[in-house]
Order: C-alpha cells, then structure tokens, then sequence
C-alpha cells in the first residue's frame, strides 16, 4: 500500500508567495499579545512541534477517533502541503475568492432550513442528510492551534470543515472502514502527512475481509479519483448548494463507489 500511495500522490510544486490576510471568526484577527497570528494560536517551537508530533501521532494511531490528536499531528507535520495547497488557491479562480472571504462550516452559519428544503439530490440536501444519518456536526472540528501562519492556518480549518463534504461526494460512511476510503483521497487530494499515516495504517484494525476489498477495490478506486478531481478546497460549497451532487460529481470526475454489497462488509 505504501508503494501506491507513493506513486499516487501528486509532485510538489516549488513553494511561492508570501503569506496573505484572512477572515472569518477565528482565522482573520491581527496579531494579538505576543507573537499571537489569530485567536486560537499557541506559537510553539520547532522542538515543541517535534514533541507534538510524535506524541499526537502515537495517540493517533492507537486510537483513529482522537480526532483532537490528528489535528495536532496535522498542524504540525504539514506546513509544506499546506503551503502547496494555499498556492493551488491562490491561482484557482473560486479558490482564490475562499482565501480572500474565508467562508465557515458550522451550525452557526449554516442554514439548516434552507438545506431541508433543497431538492433531493442537490449537494445542500445530500449533505444535510449525511449528517443525521452518521450523526456527526461541523462543530466537531477542532480550531487551528499550531500552524505559525494566519493563512496556512485557515487552509487546514477550511480542510477540516470540508471533510465531512468530502464524505458525501465519495458517497462514504464515517465507519472505520469509510474513513480509511476518504483518507486515500485526501492523501493524493492534499499530500498532508497525517492523511499519508491515515491511510496507511488505518488499514491495521480491519478485519481480513475488508482489507481484502480495501485493497482489492476501494483504495484503486479513492486513488484514481483522488488524482482526477481538481483541488477540493478550491470548491465554494457553500455556494454550489443547489447544485446536483451528481452533476457535481461528473465536474470533479468522481464515480460511484464499487459495488456497496462487496465494498462494506463488517469491519
């Protein structure tokens, strides 16, 4: 599995560009206090980042739902994907407008009224129905604390918010089995070390049968359409609510999942 992520993810481009403004309530504030980039910054060292790292990634691995220890290992392994994905914003049309309004996913500015009455089908119905079925919030995601960079840090917040998005294009449930699926995308998608360690032993608590269909089908299939689809974060979902998810899904090149009655035996 190591050697086919490795010659899925996409090459780096050069790093460019000096960091620029932000928004929104927790990711456009002046510096505050000492060295204080937004509200929820704590400025760490590189040692300290080190420390992080290691120990969020061993709790991470122990336990795939500490999803507070994967945002720590996320902020402060990943300042180079980051870089590259907030340079794939910047030159993106739509991408370029997020960085510059930084929209925000939470209960608090989600019209939950409006998405109920979408049509079916539409992304902004499908999404809202992802959420009661799996039980999950927005609010869930955990701030940015670490990333020494006010627009680095709202690109990983912008990543965290859309996650569960990207749960509902690919059609995957949030069982163990479903996030190991969209953690491939998103390691192709992103190239962010935390997706990369996602991906790679996620896989170690399945059962032999559905490693066998992740590798045999799922994983071919997440990492195809990882490497087809342009840059999620350079969708304006909040924007495209209206819009068809299949018609959505044609645009990015995304195809239906492999066959749900072989792709999701019991973990």
């Amino acid at each position: 599995m190591a050697t086919l992520l490795r010659r899925a993810l996409r090459p780096f481009p050069p790093l460019q560009g000096p960091p620029g403004p932000a928004a929104d309530v927790p990711l456009r504030a002046a510096s505050r206090g000492a060295g204080l980039l937004y509200p929820e910054h704590i400025p760490t060292s590189p040692l300290q980042k080190a420390l992080l790292a290691a120990g969020s990634a061993g709790m991470a691995l122990y336990n795939p739902y500490r999803h507070d220890m994967v945002a720590v290992l996320g902020e402060t392994t990943g300042r180079r994907a980051l870089k590259v994905l907030r340079d794939q914003m910047r030159r993106d049309p739509e991408g370029s407008q997020i960085l510059q309004e930084r929209p925000r996913i939470s209960l608090s500015t989600l019209d939950l009224g409006k998405l109920q009455s979408l049509p079916e089908g539409s992304l902004g119905r499908e999404y809202l129905r992802f959420l009661d079925v799996n039980r999950v919030s927005p609010d869930t995601r955990a701030p940015t604390r670490f990333v020494d960079d006010e627009e680095l840090a709202y690109v990983i917040q912008r990543y965290r918010e859309v996650h569960d998005m990207l749960h509902t294009l690919l059609g995957m449930p949030t069982n163990i089995l479903g996030e190991i699926v969209v953690k491939w995308f998103e390691a192709v998608q992103t190239g962010l070390p935390m997706c990369i360690l996602g991906a790679l032993f996620g896989p170690i608590r399945l059962s032999a049968k559905s490693l066998q269909v992740l590798v045999s089908e799922l994983i071919p299939w997440a990492v195809q359409n990882g490497r087809r689809a342009p840059c999620v974060l350079n969708l304006y979902y909040e924007r495209r609510w209206e819009q068809p998810l299949r018609a959505l899904r044609e645009e990015l090149g995304i195809t239906d999942p492999p066959c749900m009655s072989r792709a999701w035996p019991r973990p």
